[in-house]
Formats: C-alpha cells, sequence, structure tokens
C-alpha cells in the first residue's frame, strides 16, 4: 500500500516528476541541447533552466509565501523568510551532457525559527531514469520510493565503500590538495572509493546503504540540503570536518561506525592543505 505523503512532500515530489518529464525527454536529445559555461568544468544547458522553472511554477503554486534558493536563479522571496525550497533541478549535468544516466532532481525544504536558527525540515531526490524516489523529513525517518531506509551495517574499514566528488578546474586549489591527502590516507584501508558525479545521490545512497559515507569540499547548499537530511534520517552522521554542523559546503557524512575514521582522513587532509 503506498504510503500517506504529507501536505509538503506531496507537493515536492510533484514537481520533481513532472519536471522529470521533460528532463528525460531532453536526456533523449541531449545533443542538441543548447549548454552555455559557468565556469571550467562547469555548465548549464537548457534541460537545467526549463527542469527549473517547471519546479519554480510548481512550488510557488502550492506555496506562494515561501522563498527560494535554486542553483541558476539563485535566492528570491522575501529577505525574511520562514519557509524556504532548496533546489537543484539537475544534479548531476556533465553525467547528464554525456549521456550518463546518473542524475537527479533535489529539492530542500528549510524552515528558520524566531531564533534565526535554521534547519532543513523535508527533502526528496528523485532518479527519473531509474524511478527513485529517496525522500525523508525531520523526525519521520527515511525511505527509497515506499520502503523504508537504514544505513548500511558494515563495521570493517576494510569492507567500506565510500564516495566523493573529485575535485575539477574550478575548485579551489586549497580543496584540491586536501582531496589528495584524504585519498591517499583512504585508498589502502578500504573496499573502494567512488566518483559518480551526482552529490545528492551520493548522499541518497549512503542512507540506501550502498555506500558507507561520503565526503566533498566546497559544495553549495543545493548540492547537500536534501541529501544530508535523507543520510541523517537513515541514521547517518553528517558533520564538517571540525566535527561540527555543516556548513561551507564541506561535508562529512557516513554510517556511526565508520564516520570518525572518514572524519579524521578529512580533517587530517584539510589540515595539510592549510600548512
Amino acid at each position: 500500500m503506498a504510503m500517506r505523503l504529507s501536505a509538503h512532500m506531496t507537493v515536492m515530489q510533484n514537481a520533481a516528476q513532472r519536471a522529470s518529464k521533460r528532463l528525460l525527454r531532453d536526456f533523449a536529445e541531449v545533443e542538441q541541447l543548447q549548454v552555455s559555461v559557468k565556469g571550467p568544468g562547469d555548465f548549464v544547458s537548457q534541460a537545467d533552466t526549463r527542469a527549473e522553472q517547471s519546479i519554480r511554477e510548481d512550488l510557488y503554486k502550492a506555496r506562494p509565501g515561501y522563498a527560494f534558493l535554486m542553483e541558476e536563479s539563485g535566492a528570491s522571496g522575501s529577505e525574511n523568510w520562514t519557509w524556504r525550497w532548496v533546489v537543484d533541478p539537475l544534479d548531476g549535468t556533465s553525467n547528464f551532457l554525456h549521456g550518463i544516466p546518473h542524475w537527479a532532481i533535489s529539492i530542500g525544504l528549510e524552515r528558520r525559527h524566531d531564533d534565526g536558527s535554521i534547519e532543513t525540515v523535508a527533502g526528496c531526490i528523485y532518479a527519473p531514469t531509474v524511478d527513485e524516489m529517496f525522500w525523508a523529513e525531520k523526525g519521520i525517518g527515511a525511505f527509497l520510493n515506499d520502503r523504508r531506509l537504514r544505513v548500511s551495517g558494515r563495521r570493517d574499514l576494510k569492507e567500506a565503500m565510500f564516495a566523493t566528488g573529485i575535485p575539477f578546474a574550478a575548485v579551489a586549489p586549497r580543496n584540491r590538495l586536501a582531496f589528495a591527502r584524504t585519498l591517499a590516507t583512504l585508498m589502502p584501508q578500504v573496499a573502494g572509493i567512488r566518483r559518480f558525479g551526482a552529490a545528492a545521490l551520493d548522499l541518497a545512497w549512503v542512507a540506501a546503504g550502498r555506500y558507507e559515507g561520503f565526503w566533498e569540499l566546497g559544495l553549495k547548499p543545493w548540492d547537500y540540503c536534501a541529501g544530508v537530511l535523507i543520510a541523517r534520517e537513515a541514521g547517518s552522521f553528517a558533520t564538517d570536518p571540525d566535527g561540527g554542523e555543516v556548513r561551507e559546503g564541506n561535508v562529512v557524512v557516513a554510517t556511526p561506525p565508520m564516520h570518525p575514521h572518514l572524519l579524521a582522513a578529512v580533517a587530517d587532509g584539510v589540515a595539510a592543505a592549510s600548512r
């Protein structure tokens, strides 16, 4: 029996699924898309902008008073917002443009409290090519379609699989150095390290037990807003490299047994790059 979704989650999933229909058509004709370059190795296509517009229309229609933070169009709405949508209309654009069927739509919902603190209260990540909808609401749990998610139970580091994002040309040199140091530390100790090119899906896959952990430096809020919540609701720990709250896009997410190991390796990499 299908699960009964909250009003917010119904809006989010419907918006993602409607946008996915056009994305799938564009993916089938990807060679015809117009593409522009935002920076070295950083692209935006007609598919991104059309998907973002579709999602924005649906979310605004359902909740006209909510603000937005979107990858392509940036921040909009009231500066004194209480609720804000955080949207990546196409996470994994480079994969998409190369015909690689590993990309997703990510939508997060943030709430700002009277004391100024902000928390993510809902998130969904939809992978249209395999029809996988990862979603979570704070305190409710994480799910893949209708199935409850729990993180991997592996406890031995040599059996662990981690995911990351390999820095490209636009990434700050310090982060490239930190990545190299972290990778050199982890490679001899683990079963494998993967780079599939879509941070939102990497985080969702930690929640689903496909990876034991994920790390990356310098992500944008739309890359991790929904994914961090989904991973946490499935049982992961999520911090920055100092072990504090995720900030400045520096993300270390792993299962409870693996988080100390991954955190130590990333913290060492960051420290080495800062010397």
